[in-house]
């Protein structure tokens, strides 16, 4: 059962798949996985791939409003989702057919040759979150396809409908029964579907977004079978302001990174780390930013930040809030339940600005996911370094400054995978997405992304 993400209503019943079903669609997978990577060119998966794309975008309204029907995020946020997750299957029809190998002359023998190819890794389990259903398949997915592996995807429990409407695109587009397999399940069926997937032998790869923790255990389970791994796991981004940073273009930055998708995103920023000389200014002029969201219903004209995904979340959320506030941060603004009705459901949250944010306090050192924008004032760049560094995760920061030197100098001192400056939105199709430390392994997008569905054979032969 399905519910609406704003209301709470039951909006569809989807199949909730087992272990046994689970295995079906692995062996389905497996059955025409030689056929997908060994029989079909380059240019079929490619042709193939691109009319996914199309498909996305001929269908672009619908399957926004599905997102946010099943999400409860903006439906200018789902619009936006749809554009960035169609752009995985237009870039990856293309790098379908640059499926390099080379060819070297033996150092040691004039008569023989050399040869690197690139194959195939083979059936695939993806295993897919909540909180961008559309892109965190399409990422993946795309990748996958164009490099000749079949695939078999969990999406999150609270967002089957979206990866279920990628699965009717792809059979729509030419792409062979087997080729494309989703298994929706309950919570009471996760561990079971997720442990399969990571223990067939017959899956040979396994690409995961999500919780830390829960990428650990899957890391442990797919040592068994020695299989290939990508993890896209937790982040805890820093916001750096210094005092030569255009404010204006810093405050801008800093709203969309920290509250797109209501904050519910792994390369959000976290806390805000600003200088002394220009704190006051950035403060008065971010409160004011954040005051300005409208809370609501997805659908509803001018709304910009729907529920968090479910009460759980809220929970969390308000504990960190507490937390800071017990030890010493100042709340600005907001900080608390949203309710449009007396029986309105209790999954809205007031985006929250913490003032002076302890660096002991919970919303500084561990990943929020949540509407709450923590700011600690530092004084030098050295300092801000090590406060920044300080954590076991490494997916995402960001820089805000106009002294060329000091760009480069923050920039490799970070200890994050992917850092923007200036910047505060960084994510693209063109970009190698992933983190270091317990962030991660693998990158997604990008020339890099479709490597990690490849395998490199190579081949020696004597004339």
């Amino acid at each position: 059962r399905r519910v609406h993400g704003a209301t709470g209503d039951v909006i569809a019943h989807v199949a909730d798949v087992n272990r046994q079903g689970t295995e079906r669609a692995i062996q389905a997978a497996s059955r025409v996985q030689k056929e997908w990577g060994a029989g079909t060119t380059l240019k079929d998966r490619s042709n193939i791939v691109r009319k996914m794309f199309d498909m996305m975008m001929h269908n672009k309204e619908e399957i926004a409003h599905l997102v946010t029907i099943e999400s409860g995020k903006p439906l200018v946020e789902s619009r936006f989702e749809l554009l960035y997750a169609s752009s995985f299957y237009e870039h990856f029809a293309e790098e379908a057919k640059r499926q390099y190998g080379n060819v070297l002359i033996s150092p040691n023998k004039s008569n023989s040759r050399l040869f690197h190819i690139k194959q195939p890794v083979g059936v695939c389990g993806i295993i897919t979150p909540w909180n961008f259903p559309l892109a965190m398949v399409t990422r993946k997915a795309g990748a996958a396809l164009a490099a000749g592996c079949t695939v078999v995807i969990k999406p999150a429990e609270d967002t089957p409908l979206s990866a279920l409407a990628l699965a009717y695109i792809a059979e729509q587009s030419g792409v062979p029964p087997g080729v494309f397999n989703v298994v929706p399940c309950s919570r009471s069926k996760v561990q079971e579907v997720g442990d399969l997937l990571c223990t067939s032998p017959e899956v040979r790869k396994i690409s995961f977004t999500g919780s830390t923790a829960v990428g650990k255990h899957l890391y442990k389970l797919c040592s068994n079978t020695v299989k290939r791994i990508s993890l896209e796991l937790g982040g805890n981004a820093p916001f750096i302001v210094f005092n030569s940073a255009d404010v204006d273009k810093a405050v801008e930055g800093a709203f969309a990174s920290k509250f797109r998708n209501a904050g519910q995103a792994c390369i959000a920023a976290n806390c805000l780390f600003v200088q002394s000389g220009v704190h006051d200014e950035f403060c008065s002029k971010f409160v004011a930013k954040v005051k300005s969201i409208r809370i609501g219903h997805g659908l509803e004209e001018g709304v910009t930040q729907g529920p968090l995904i479910n009460e759980g979340a809220v929970t969390k959320v308000q504990s960190m809030v507490h937390d800071a506030i017990d030890k010493g941060a100042k709340l600005m603004t907001g900080g608390e339940v949203h309710k449009s009705t007396k029986d309105s459901p209790s999954t809205f949250y007031k985006p929250a600005v913490l003032a002076d944010a302890p660096i002991d306090s919970d919303v500084v050192k561990h990943e929020i996911f949540g509407p709450v924008a923590p700011i600690v004032k530092f004084e030098s760049e050295s300092d801000v370094i090590n406060l920044a560094n300080n954590t076991r995760m490494g997916l995402a920061g960001y820089l805000y400054s106009q002294d060329v030197a000091q760009i480069f100098r923050v920039a490799e001192a970070l200890e994050f995978g992917q850092i923007g400056v200036n910047e505060g939105t960084i994510s693209s199709e063109f970009a190698a997405f992933g983190g270091w430390k317990e962030s991660g392994l693998g990158r997604e997008g990008s020339i890099y992304g479709i490597e990690e569905y490849q395998q490199i054979k190579f081949v020696y032969i004597s004339l």
